[in-house]
């Protein structure tokens, strides 16, 4: 993969620059720009987070040395821009993202430092936005990029609150609102509820029961938004796939593997499949070794150093597919397959044509024990042979929310690669593992866990995680998936179970792209909780945001001829087979 070229020009910044959106309110934007006073291409970011972030900041300057207009600019009611703030997890239609970010690209094309060619950046939410500027066509958007930003919210929660990350999201983003609204009772400063939230707040209100009782102050003026929420966690707010055939530029999307939000890739797939057929060749999709975070694309994520050619910077890879697209630049991107995936354990980049990949055999491998899939010192196992009558056909724990599974996670808790044997005494997780492998084993693609299983509560959870077991050991979690048992219908179809009754679970993990190699082994652990990854379920079928009541649910996972629980993989078959 090329580096960008570039020009290392000086740079001026042009500090709030007013864009006025169609109904008067004022949106206020950075403009970086190179000092000649030329007129370049216009590289848009539209962000919640505060334009003076740091990491806005240099990548805004990076990208502007190179021959770039770049224009960082506050959401409507964020920092320095006017207006009301409404938040993402809400439908789009109800916001003015898509008439703001249509108005905002028609301004920036029309700046003096513009040449009419604007192109979107950003990680995250501000993917969201470029999502919906799309679904508005501005006339002068030329080409597109977003990364980091699932095609449905229900890909990203399960339909299952996110404490641990949401609860912190929501108090780093009521600094501003608190600083806006002139309260001074809580952090007025991300940076600072960051921190307040780590080394006091998140050990108290990660627990509270109910969550939705937690005292307003706490959240500011966003506490109605997040109680609104609480009462919203099955529906999908986000529904990206109907602005598919909308998307009249080509675009680039960049993800990772242990990116919560990996269901960019569904973006990809759906933008391939279902927009403009003039466009389908011209879509590209970068998926590396690395998590959420945008600053830290680098080769060391974990306990895995995956080599010097893991290292990506963000506003490389931006400028990169900018300079194809606006500048012509022969920087090898009109001779790469569409699709770049950076395969964990060959640690290397290699080229598709197409996701999920067509070649792909979505095999069967079947859950078996002796009755004791109990802690990693149990029997359960894992194999292409469907269970045989002569087995035990279940196994059985008691999940206890008073003493969930923690889930294992980065400090700010984002998914990360983590070892995990702190999980390995637990009973209350079966572990089913393959034999070490004799021969490598591609997996690239989708994975689903078909699972038989039974509670005696009105609802439960069910969370799963693959990990690879390297040959010294260490258990290296790969990909994960959770299901609320009253969600198995479908989210629109909320229904309680019957006690004691086995249903049939089809439970979504996220794609994973791994090559195991000869010694190694994949291990799957199924448990009730990943805690505060995602809410405890009470086992009591009511309301988790009113609910004091914790129960203990007794579990049974099913593995017989007659309910034969198995992943789905997606084995990927060798050159030479």
């Amino acid at each position: 993969m090329v580096v960008s070229q570039g020009d290392n020009k000086p740079v001026v910044v042009e500090q709030d620059v007013e864009c006025q959106a169609r109904d008067g309110v004022i949106l206020r934007a950075d403009v970086y720009h190179p000092a000649d006073g030329g007129q370049y291409p216009v590289l848009l970011c539209r962000t919640p987070y505060n334009k003076l972030t740091p990491r806005y900041v240099s990548d805004a300057r990076a990208m502007a040395t190179r021959g770039y207009t770049v224009v960082v600019q506050d959401h409507r009611g964020r920092y320095a821009s006017d207006g009301e703030f409404s938040w993402m997890f809400r439908d789009h239609t109800e916001t003015h993202d898509a008439n703001d970010g249509y108005d905002t690209v028609e301004w920036a094309a029309n700046l003096p430092w513009s040449d009419g060619r604007v192109g979107t950046w950003g990680h995250s939410n501000a993917s969201w936005a470029i999502w919906l500027l799309f679904s508005a066509q501005p006339p002068s958007l030329t080409a597109g990029l977003a990364s980091g930003m699932c095609q449905n919210l229900l890909d990203l929660n399960f339909g299952i609150f996110e404490t641990g990350r949401r609860l912190e999201w929501t108090y780093m983003m009521a600094a501003d609102a608190r600083r806006k609204a002139g309260d001074s009772g809580g952090p007025l400063t991300p940076a600072e509820a960051n921190r307040r939230w780590t080394e006091v707040e998140r050990g108290k209100y990660i627990w509270w029961l109910p969550l939705g009782d937690i005292p307003d102050d706490v959240f500011s003026t966003l506490n109605t938004q997040l109680q609104t929420y609480h009462r919203a966690q099955n529906a999908e707010f986000m529904r990206f796939g109907e602005i598919h055939d909308k998307v009249s530029v080509p675009t680039m999307q960049i993800t990772g593997w242990w990116d919560r939000l990996i269901g960019t890739v569904d973006n990809f797939e759906g933008l391939t499949s279902s927009g403009p057929e003039e466009l389908t060749d011209q879509h590209r999709l970068i998926i590396g070794p690395w998590g959420h975070d945008p600053t830290d694309f680098s080769r060391k994520i974990g306990p895995v150093d995956y080599g010097p050619d893991a290292d990506r910077r963000y506003h490389s890879m931006i400028t990169r597919w900018y300079d194809y697209q606006f500048k012509g630049y022969d920087n090898g991107m009109a001779d790469e397959d569409p699709v770049q995936l950076f395969v964990l354990g060959e640690n290397r980049w290699r080229g598709e044509k197409e996701w999920p990949l067509a070649r792909t055999q979505y095999t069967p491998f079947y859950l078996h024990s002796g009755g004791s899939a109990n802690t990693v010192q149990g029997d359960g196992a894992l194999s292409m042979d469907a269970p045989t009558p002569d087995e035990s056909p279940s196994d059985e724990y008691d999940y206890d929310p008073r003493d969930p599974v923690m889930s294992l996670m980065r400090a700010d808790s984002q998914a990360a690669p983590v070892d995990q044997s702190p999980h390995d005494h637990r009973d209350d997780v079966l572990f089913y593992e393959t034999p070490a492998l004799e021969e490598q084993l591609e997996l690239v693609g989708p994975v689903r866990l078909k699972l038989w299983a039974q509670t005696d509560g009105l609802d439960t959870d069910w969370a799963v995680r693959l990990a690879i077991v390297f040959e010294d050991g260490l258990a290296m979690n790969l990909t994960y998936g959770i299901m609320r048992a009253q969600y198995r219908n479908g989210y629109d179809d909320a229904q309680l179970l019957k006690p004691n009754q086995p249903y049939e679970y089809d439970i979504k993990l996220n794609p994973i792209g791994v090559l195991l190699k000869p010694g190694q082994k994949l291990r799957l652990y199924i448990a009730s909780s990943d805690f505060p990854n995602f809410d405890r379920n009470h086992n009591t079928g009511k309301p988790y945001w009113e609910d004091t009541e914790l129960r203990t649910a007794h579990q049974t996972v099913l593995h017989s001829p007659a309910m034969p629980s198995h992943l789905v993989l997606p084995v990927i078959p060798s050159a030479t087979t």
